[in-house]
């Protein structure tokens, strides 16, 4: 399984088989004002990688930094111009310094450390299919009236009052959001319903394709898109699950590479962010970090490079009208301490060790500017034990899952049930599953004041949200008797849960 689940998912999926047949540019420029030796480049001397080239946003100079590319022997992928980013491909090892003279690039930077023909590391993790006893059982199971047949195991969706809310409005079909993620199987009887092929494509070479069904999942262990869709809009229509906003549609950005590592890189991101402003999503969905490193340090040129492209894009796809949610992490960092340790970076070659300061090592797109940060709790309301968390970072919380708060359900699962590849369904607990219960709260939101611009948007999340406060005794996640993590700040905003639970029911009253 790939180590993206492990980090944003917290790697135990549980299918049920059923047969249910500010301005763009993070940065100041730093380049040389001396015009570049366009003299071509014909050595090739280390191996391919991808590159992102930042530039002024005007159309002559995006036109001479394409020249000098290819004069550094690189070749030109895609072209943003929008934002003024380029994504090239290039095998002379000296391609990101020799850009960073040129005039008008802001910066340029590689977007991984492995070769592009490289597949990404994986991690542990562990998948459990039930018998088809259980299915059947789990299939036959009938709850209130109106209940989609696994409702009694989703404890997330009562615990924000989504039940009730689907009661009064489920959510508008002008409303679309876009599930930027390794691919969604928009066969599965519950996702079909309310999906947006039109809004859809898959980035993974940063320049979206749009062939029909280019973004589906590439096999059944790249499940967490669909998992994620299901949590956001799976429909009520006596079949399996139901989601937050089983009225709103869904599209599939899938930027996820299609080996075992499944890792998404900044330039698969960038084409979602802008294609996803230009077809019209009011919100995308982003339960992940930008790889290959956990934290993007402006002080190193390739993670400035990194820092900037991502940006310009997400910024972008505000501008058009765009909500971005995204995923705290599973690390259970304090994002607003003085010094983290980064043990998994790079993630697509060999990791080192280094100490960051969070401030000023990002992870993204979490904490990029206008991005909601959501942090996750399980069936008691308490902070999940991996839940990443900080005061002044994160913005709500919301349902993702612990295996440490069990609930009383039939399955009594502590995490969260939805779809799965191939008409099934499963669990799997993380910020990765916290997000798409903020992001449908958002839909549901957006479909209430269609009017209101991103940051409206974010107002009303933190308005509707309903905050528990730190906990008044220590923390202890895991229940082995060491304290884990320190809440600060008060009742109306705290590290935990920034400015509360999301609230379903609030959303559309």
């Amino acid at each position: 399984m790939a180590h993206l689940r492990s980090r944003r998912g917290i790697a135990l999926a549980v299918p049920v088989v059923l047969s249910l047949t500010a301005s763009l540019g993070l940065l100041p420029a730093a380049a040389s004002a001396v015009p570049y030796d366009t003299s071509a480049v014909t050595a090739a001397d280390g191996p391919e990688l991808a590159y992102v080239v930042n530039t002024r946003l005007d159309h002559r100079t995006i036109e001479s930094v394409r020249k000098a590319v290819t004069a550094a022997g690189g070749t030109v992928v895609v072209t943003y111009e929008k934002i003024g980013v380029i994504v090239a491909h290039s095998a002379n090892p000296d391609f990101g310094a020799r850009l960073r003279t040129v005039r008008g690039v802001v910066s340029a930077g590689a977007t991984r450390t492995a070769p592009l023909a490289a597949t990404g590391t994986t991690d542990e993790g562990a998948v459990r299919y039930l018998s088809a006893g259980e299915a059947a059982e789990a299939a036959a199971r009938s709850t209130t009236s109106g209940a989609e047949p696994l409702e009694s195991d989703q404890w997330d969706l009562r615990a924000i009052g989504a039940d009730k809310a689907a009661r009064i409005d489920p959510g508008s079909r002008s409303v679309t959001v876009g599930i930027i993620d390794t691919g969604v199987d928009d066969t599965h009887p519950d996702i079909a319903p309310n999906f947006s092929a039109s809004q859809s494509a898959n980035c993974v070479s940063g320049k979206a394709d749009t062939t029909y069904g280019s973004w589906r999942p590439v096999d059944a262990d790249h499940y967490h898109g669909t998992h994620v869709a299901g949590e956001i809009a799976a429909a009520r229509n006596g079949i399996g699950v139901a989601g937050v906003a089983p009225g709103v549609k869904v599209s599939s950005i899938t930027v996820a590479q299609p080996d075992a590592g499944q890792l998404f890189y900044p330039e698969s991101v960038v084409c979602a962010f802008v294609f996803a402003a230009d077809h019209g999503v009011e919100i995308t969905n982003n339960s992940y970090y930008v790889d290959p490193w956990l934290y993007n340090c402006s002080d190193d040129p390739d993670q400035r490079a990194i820092l900037d492209a991502v940006n310009r894009a997400q910024l972008y796809a505000q501008h058009k009208g765009t909500l971005n949610v995204a995923a705290a992490g599973n690390s259970n960092d304090d994002l607003d301490s003085d010094a983290l340790v980064d043990e998994s970076s790079p993630d697509d070659s060999t990791a080192v060790t280094r100490t960051v300061d969070p401030h000023k090592c990002l992870d993204i797109p979490t904490q990029l500017p206008g991005v909601v940060t959501v942090s996750a709790t399980g069936v008691q309301g308490a902070k999940s034990y991996y839940s990443s968390y900080g005061l002044g970072v994160i913005d709500v919380a919301a349902p993702g899952g612990d295996k440490y708060q069990i609930p009383d359900t039939p399955s009594a699962n502590g995490r969260i049930l939805s779809t799965l590849p191939g008409n099934q369904y499963g669990w799997l607990q993380g910020t990765s599953m916290a997000t798409p219960h903020v992001a449908a709260v958002a839909a549901l939101l957006k479909s209430e004041h269609p009017r209101a611009t991103p940051a409206r948007l974010q107002a009303l999340l933190k308005a509707q949200a309903d905050n528990p406060g730190c906990p008044t005794a220590p923390y202890d996640g895991d229940g082995d008797g060491v304290v884990d993590a320190t809440c600060a700040g008060g009742k109306h905003l705290n590290g935990f849960y920034g400015a509360g639970i999301v609230d379903a029911l609030r959303a559309v009253k």
